[in-house]
């Protein structure tokens, strides 16, 4: 059962050059905390990578961080429209899971990107 709700291996963005492709041409959305941003792609499904501004704290930190950011996509992934690429940039500061849905929220329908809008 829990292997439907898992965050799979297709939908994370990897390479070095789609990354900096997604940084460069991609339409950027901002918040108190986190940026978004998103470039269209040619794919059914959506790919994403959690990405930390410089000095934002040690492995532990961001490890954890980016644990927090997984669970809150995987949460909120079937809310969302298919076919992007998407690079989420978190800022040190407060990180909770409370706090980053909140970002996530703010910059997915800033973005545009939300299907379902509801209990945001």
């Amino acid at each position: 059962m829990n292997h439907i709700f898992r965050f799979k291996r297709e939908e994370r963005l990897k390479k070095r050059d789609e990354i900096r492709a997604v940084f460069n041409r991609g339409k950027v959305v901002t918040c108190s905390g986190a940026k978004l941003f998103v470039l269209q792609n040619r794919f059914p499904f959506n790919r994403i990578v959690f990405t930390f501004a410089r000095k934002f704290g040690n492995a532990v930190e961001r490890n954890r961080a980016r644990r927090v950011g997984c669970e809150v996509y995987r949460q909120v992934r079937n809310r969302l429209q298919c076919g992007f690429d998407l690079v989420l940039l978190v800022y040190p500061g407060k990180d909770s899971f409370s706090v980053r849905m909140k970002q996530v929220g703010i910059l997915f329908s800033k973005a545009g990107l939300l299907v379902d809008n509801t209990q945001w």
